[in-house]
């Protein structure tokens, strides 16, 4: 019952479509500054900061089901910062694995939008009124 009350309340944090977006954003954080190590060490620290750090402080209120961010944002900045990993998560691992893997990891953040689609609905409503 539990899940059913969260899901109508705050769409798209049912275990299914959070866990895609989660595998994505861990793929981002793993992978960017892997990809950026030997490029730049300054660079790869900041693509942390930027996917981990910015999504962590920044968030639109009655998104999370643990509690909102220390700064509230629109829904239009969130899906933002969900596009930015999903962008980071592709590009990493083209650049570090092969290609089945890359595909692989591809094919994930081409699905996880339409995952989503319920919850930037949602946000894109929350901010308007």
């Amino acid at each position: 019952m539990s899940d059913t009350k969260i899901s109508t309340q705050r769409p798209g944090h049912d275990h299914l479509r959070g866990g895609l977006r989660f595998a994505t954003e861990l793929i981002a954080w793993v992978a960017t500054p892997w990809a950026l190590w030997s490029y730049s060490i300054p660079l790869a620290i900041g693509a942390v900061v930027l996917l981990i750090g910015l999504p962590t402080v920044f968030g639109t209120p009655g998104d999370r089901p643990g509690g909102d961010s220390p700064v509230a944002v629109p829904g239009i900045v969130t899906i933002f910062l969900v596009l930015i990993q999903l962008a980071a998560a592709t590009a990493a691992a083209w650049v570090l694995w092969p290609t089945w893997t890359a595909a692989t990891v591809t094919l994930l953040c081409l699905i996880v939008p339409f995952t989503e689609l319920p919850r930037w609905r949602h946000l894109m409503n929350a901010t308007r009124q």
